[in-house]
């Protein structure tokens, strides 16, 4: 499958954004995605699942044998359903739990609507997150700092709080950290240190958890093509997306997708601490 994109200008005015309204509409999953049951009969709960990497994410788990659990805005109501609708035609259940994460109580009510429905969780991927783009420190609003740090990394210790007392060994913690977290980002302050936190707090949990023989790892993606995209950036940077990769191209979210497979799968039992780089070639230190 051709992943090329050619991307016109575009904005959109409310984050996280919605895929109906790209141009062009992202691919979640390859036409020729062969699965293998890696995931069979696996629950898996995935925060920001409706839509972009977190939609591909949750296709890919139930074609693999995962039921799923998403959590999302309820401004997203279009693309969680679409994404339900995806997940029941590969013959697993998908649970939709519309919130705002940055509310502590409603993260322990994620954890337990889904396990009032699916009794346990085995798969947690944290990978909720808003980004509000301002070139120079000083324009940082105060609200925005705050949404940025309870969205991206806040949400990520209550969740995962709230999950442990019905998680168990060999099951597996997955978050969606960035290449910012690395290198950095001249006009993304805040939220690049929410993905250095991320990177921490993955590397700190999984010594903590290893006792338990449970794993903790994350994903660092780099210019992805996602509904905050074309809702965070105005029309010119939109346009120009990706391009200074060394692949010049922003990624698919299906060519993201299967790193999260694969570290939630067995074929990751030795793994713990790290994180897989999916970014078009940036070379960083890891």
């Amino acid at each position: 499958m051709n992943m090329e994109l050619q991307i016109p200008p575009q904005h959109q005015d409310q984050q996280p954004g919605l895929e109906s309204q790209m141009t062009p509409e992202p691919i979640y999953i390859r036409d020729d995605y062969a699965a293998s049951g890696k995931l069979q009969d696996k629950i898996a709960l995935i925060t920001g699942g409706d839509s972009g990497i977190g939609r591909a994410v949750s296709v890919h788990f139930a074609r693999e044998g995962a039921d799923v659990a998403i959590v999302y805005m309820s401004s997203e109501e279009e693309d969680a359903q679409k994404t339900k609708t995806l997940v029941e035609a590969a013959g697993r259940r998908c649970l939709l739990i519309p919130g705002n994460l940055r509310d502590p109580s409603f993260c322990k009510q994620v954890i337990q609507t889904t396990v009032n429905t699916f009794h346990h969780i085995n798969i947690l991927v944290n990978n909720a997150a808003v980004q509000y783009p301002q070139q120079e420190l000083t324009d940082i609003k105060d609200d925005d700092m705050r949404a940025t740090f309870e969205t991206n990394i806040l949400a990520m210790f209550r969740l995962v709080k709230a999950a442990l007392p019905h998680m168990g060994a060999f099951d597996s913690i997955i978050n969606t950290t960035s290449v910012t977290s690395y290198r950095g980002s001249e006009s993304l302050l805040d939220y690049s240190s929410t993905k250095g936190a991320i990177t921490a707090f993955t590397r700190s949990l999984s010594q903590s958890l290893v006792d338990r023989s449970m794993r903790v790892n994350a994903v660092a993606p780099g210019p992805i093509w996602t509904p905050l995209i074309p809702a965070s950036f105005d029309e010119e940077k939109v346009a120009k997306f990706g391009k200074d990769v060394p692949m010049e191209r922003p990624g698919q979210p299906a060519e993201v997708a299967p790193a999260y497979v694969f570290l939630a799968s067995d074929d990751a039992s030795y793994i713990t601490g790290q994180v897989i780089h999916v970014n078009g070639g940036t070379v960083i230190n890891s």
